[in-house]
């Protein structure tokens, strides 16, 4: 592990020399990929010194009780031993996790898209509560969300909503709650008072950067129509809504959220250009399926993944098996347990497969 580490230190070096150089301050696209670098390995580092540390511990602790001379040092070394025998496997394992090549998709912000599934009005409300649920989560990150469409449903909540998310590492930590969420309650509509089952789906996409998708605007069809819903006095009076469709693919991307036309429009071809993003990596990810048998879904928008059980206070992840008994924490954002234990499964994976060790 110290070989590999010593890779790591040499590199992390390597790299603080070069986001000094002028030539590299100005490749503003390199700069802030080789910061990222950084980052990630300036936390190895110090997970290297503090394992050097350790074992420097466990030598000196094992010399003095070998020599046995001192009484009160015999004491002493016999405690230091301890305490690094016991943190040195935990301290391997997380150096093992970190040392997971990342997939680079992670670090992308995203555009998060619920839409009501079966389910009529109720499953319009949960959708607004999936929303909900999220913007609450990301907000206790230090996240930002924008909404970019939105499609109200007639008793509350949404037909679908489309927003943004940036941030630290959004894609890596939200990818996992792509595919079905359905919830087993009592509609507010519902005067037998019996359980209805309904559902929406959740696709959270990649955020694509003009380099990583180019759009040939000649295959793009673009219709401007009136803005519908809130919005003060603009809305059915000028058509600032824009509609993109990729004639190639009939993808189809649209925003009203903004006032005006040219705003909606560059909003729109950020989530066009997503969609096809995310259309060639949902097929890279069909083909890494078919190499390994993956617990953890991160795409499949047609997997029910999540049952969210009102009378029993229960949130119930398929693809784990777990459950937790904490739903109104849970639906005002409190997601962070369940999607540690996601990452865990996911990274656990990874590691089996990992030629590293």
């Amino acid at each position: 592990m110290l070989d590999r580490l010593q890779y790591v230190k040499q590199r992390f070096d390597e790299i603080s020399d070069l986001i000094i150089q002028p030539d590299v301050i100005a490749d503003q696209k390199r700069y802030v990929q080789l910061n990222k670098e950084y980052k990630d390995l300036k936390a190895l580092v110090e997970k290297r010194e503090e394992y050097i540390n350790l074992d420097g511990n466990i030598k000196e602790a094992k010399e003095i009780l070998a020599d046995g001379s001192d009484a009160e040092m015999v004491e002493m070394a016999k405690m230091q031993l301890e305490e690094a025998q016991e943190r040195l496997p935990q301290l391997e394992e997380e150096i093992k996790f970190m040392l997971i090549p990342k997939d680079p998709e992670d670090a992308k912000n995203v555009m998060v898209e619920i839409r009501a599934g079966t389910g009529g009005d109720e499953a319009s409300i949960f959708a607004g509560d999936l929303y909900r649920m999220y913007t609450k989560y990301c907000d206790s990150k230090g996240w930002r969300t924008s909404v970019v469409d939105v499609s109200e449903g007639t008793s509350g909540g949404f037909k679908e909503v489309v927003f943004e998310v940036s941030g630290e590492d959004v894609y890596g930590t939200l990818k996992y709650e792509a595919g079905v969420h359905r919830v087993q309650r009592v509609p507010q509509t519902e005067t037998q008072g019996r359980v209805h089952t309904s559902a929406a789906t959740v696709m959270v996409l990649p955020e694509a950067e003009e380099f990583d998708v180019q759009i040939d605007m000649n295959d793009v069809r673009i219709d401007y129509f009136c803005s519908s819903g809130p919005g003060g006095q603009s809305v059915n009076t000028t058509k600032s809504a824009v509609r993109l469709t990729h004639v190639p693919t009939g993808l189809v991307a649209q925003c009203q959220d903004q006032k005006s036309q040219h705003k909606n429009k560059d909003k729109a071809l950020e989530v066009l250009r997503s969609r096809l993003y995310e259309q060639e990596l949902a097929k890279k990810q069909a083909e890494d399926a078919t190499k390994r048998n993956s617990q953890v879904s991160s795409g499949d928008r047609s997997a029910k993944i999540r049952t969210y059980n009102y009378a029993q206070g229960r949130i119930t992840d398929h693809r784990i098996g777990l459950s937790i008994f904490d739903l109104d924490g849970f639906m005002n954002g409190n997601l962070h347990k369940m999607i540690d234990e996601l990452q865990l499964v996911a990274n656990t994976e990874k590691l089996k497969e990992s030629e590293v060790f």
